[in-house]
């Protein structure tokens, strides 16, 4: 799954006092505000200015980033389909990733990004042989044992990663990059485990994502941030409309064997 992290130079804020955690309840409003402010500007550029400032963020990226993004893009929009195949291109974008975030040394996204290789990994081999009679698993929705899983991967994964961005690294935004991460870990279990759901976990990470991206200035990553929000929004209602699909044939298989046995 292609997730998109604010990795960029560090925001030097003022601090009083050593607050440290204040200082982000601060930004979780001015990220926001910062957001709203910025898309107002952008939308005082002329186009000529748009597009050439997307030019300049894609020249800057290397062939490896590139090809990561491309093929994330495609695996989420193969996601949305229902498709299988969509875990092929995910893995390859995520082992390109890796490859980018080692050669930046950039390691503990790097441990980020192999979580999201082991799921893969699992939503493969569960899609496809998880069944009793080695048939693909289909879509259905998550039972309450696994909500409580969500809740626990959400709020453990939370304060673990807050407790590592806060204690070792220079992180000023720990609380909404803990979040972000934290709500795409439980999509990405969703996903591998086929659930209609895996798509509200993934864009509430986006929505709280984008405003980051922006707050950080990193307007490309915002904008690809964006695009998958609304992929997102169609995979949902996509995976619904097949989800009522398989009940229906369910439905109608149940009636015919009843009428047979009778």
């Amino acid at each position: 799954m292609l997730r998109i992290y604010p990795i960029s130079p560090r925001w030097e804020e003022p601090d009083p006092g050593n607050a440290g955690v204040g200082t982000d309840f601060i930004l979780c409003f001015s990220v926001f505000s910062r957001s709203i402010s910025t898309s107002e500007s952008i939308l005082d550029m002329d186009v000529p200015a748009i597009l050439e400032e997307i030019q300049s963020a894609f020249e800057a990226t290397s062939w490896l980033e590139r090809l990561a993004v491309v093929f994330g893009i495609i695996q989420v929009l193969l996601s949305r389909k229902n498709k299988i195949s969509n875990y092929f291109f995910g893995i390859v974008s995520i082992v390109l990733t890796i490859s980018v975030l080692y050669d930046a040394r950039l390691y503990a996204e790097i441990l980020l990004n192999g979580y999201y290789l082991v799921m893969s990994i699992y939503g493969l081999w569960y899609w496809k042989y998880k069944n009793v009679d080695r048939q693909e698993v289909q879509i259905s929705r998550c039972r309450s044992s696994e909500w409580m899983a969500v809740g626990a991967i959400v709020v453990g994964g939370y304060f673990f990663l807050f407790g590592v961005l806060f204690y070792f690294t220079d992180s000023d935004v720990p609380m909404l990059d803990a979040l972000v991460s934290s709500t795409a870990w439980a999509g990405m279990w969703l996903l591998a485990k086929r659930k209609l759901e895996n798509w509200i976990l993934l864009n509430l990470s986006n929505a709280i994502a984008i405003p980051l991206l922006v707050y950080k200035e990193l307007y490309l990553f915002a904008m690809l941030t964006i695009i998958l929000f609304i992929v997102a929004i169609f995979g949902y209602f996509k995976w619904k409309s097949i989800l009522a699909a398989q009940s229906s044939i369910h439905a109608v298989d149940f009636n015919h064997s009843i009428s047979y046995k009778g």
